[in-house]
């Protein structure tokens, strides 16, 4: 567990929903669609940070905002913002979550492919669970993860979030 010096958190609106950025001294820290009740994911953020999110939009997060919306606008490919990836969990889990930030916007790859990406070519569950504990979704594309038969899959329990961003992406430029 980590500890952030005054975490603070905006929330921001967005077509698949509003979406919960906290950030602290060493950047983003978490940045997810809202799915449920505000104030149950602040109280779960509080207890990971072992600090209450305070409610102010920092520097980071504007520019979070901002580049959000500019990929929802379909004028941004990637993102470029300070991520503090001290809630990942595991030393495998980072080295996953980083070979998904190498798939291209507007593909996709299987479990395995990005196991195979991360130096563990038997580690497609890992993957998995890794894209499902994700505190940086859409920023890092954890929504490119396809299952090995090229169907979609999960993403939080809400496919149809994963759908959007996969059909906005390939549907971008035309």
């Amino acid at each position: 567990m980590t500890t952030v010096d005054a975490p603070r958190f905006t929330v921001h609106p967005s077509p698949i929903g509003e979406i919960v950025i906290v950030t602290g001294d060493a950047g983003i820290v978490w940045l997810q669609p809202v799915h449920g009740d505000l104030e149950g994911e602040l109280a779960l953020l509080a207890r990971l940070l072992h600090a209450a999110p305070v409610p102010e939009e920092s520097p980071a997060a504007a520019e979070a905002a901002t580049q959000l919306d500019e990929y929802f606008e379909g004028r941004r490919r990637e993102f470029d913002l300070e991520l503090d990836w001290s809630l990942v969990r595991g030393g495998f889990a980072g080295a996953a979550l980083a070979a998904v930030c190498e798939i291209p916007y507007g593909e996709t790859a299987g479990y395995g492919e990005v196991a195979i990406a991360a130096g563990s070519p038997r580690a497609a569950r890992a993957v998995g669970t890794a894209c499902a504990t994700t505190p940086f979704s859409v920023v890092v594309p954890v929504h490119r993860v396809v299952r090995a038969d090229g169907s979609l899959g999960e993403y939080g329990g809400r496919p149809e979030v994963k759908r959007f961003l996969i059909d906005l992406e390939q549907g971008a430029g035309e």
